[in-house]
């Protein structure tokens, strides 16, 4: 699941301790952008639901510096939960380890169409998206009808994980 030499990136369960840490340090986050704790329509994704979480860990100093999850919509399609960085890594690549990992997984359990989700407070993670292969795609589920919730679309098969997980 190597995507980045620098990183060892993990398969935990939802409730491991990093991650859940992780998942904290996201939402501190989204709250101080979205001035609420109340950000995220629908039901919280949870380990029953999650076909995957995964952490990263910088190499050098063994600290986790990211993580990102994939709740199953059905049997063929996944939401991208929780995909986060610490602020001080961002712009080296963790992102984008963390996502062509997740991607590799997807391939592999049957997944074939990943969504996401951005809000307008998180222009960052929509450029993020869209530079990543993934299309503007109506809001879905929890998301229809949310005026500032901005969904994302891509297609997994071998040439798009095998590509993804070299890059």
């Amino acid at each position: 699941m190597q995507t980045n030499p620098r990183l060892n990136i993990r398969t935990v369960t939802w409730s491991n301790p990093v991650g859940a840490d992780l998942r904290r340090a996201q939402q501190a986050e989204l709250d101080a952008r979205f001035g609420t704790s109340d950000h995220e329509p629908g039901t919280p994704p949870s380990g029953a639901d999650c076909a995957v979480f995964l952490v990263a860990y910088d190499k050098g100093s063994g600290q986790p510096v990211g993580c990102g999850g994939l709740r199953l919509l059905d049997s063929a399609t996944a939401e991208i939960k929780r995909l986060y960085v610490l602020p001080y890594t961002r712009g080296s690549g963790v992102a984008s380890s963390i996502l062509a990992a997740l991607e590799a997984e997807a391939h592999k359990q049957g997944i074939t169409r990943i969504t996401a989700e951005a809000g307008s407070a998180q222009p960052d993670g929509r450029n993020f998206y869209e530079s990543s292969g993934f299309e503007p795609v109506p809001n879905f589920g929890a998301y229809a009808g949310v005026e500032h919730s901005y969904c994302y679309a891509k297609t997994i098969d071998s040439h798009s994980a095998a590509h993804t997980a070299m890059a």
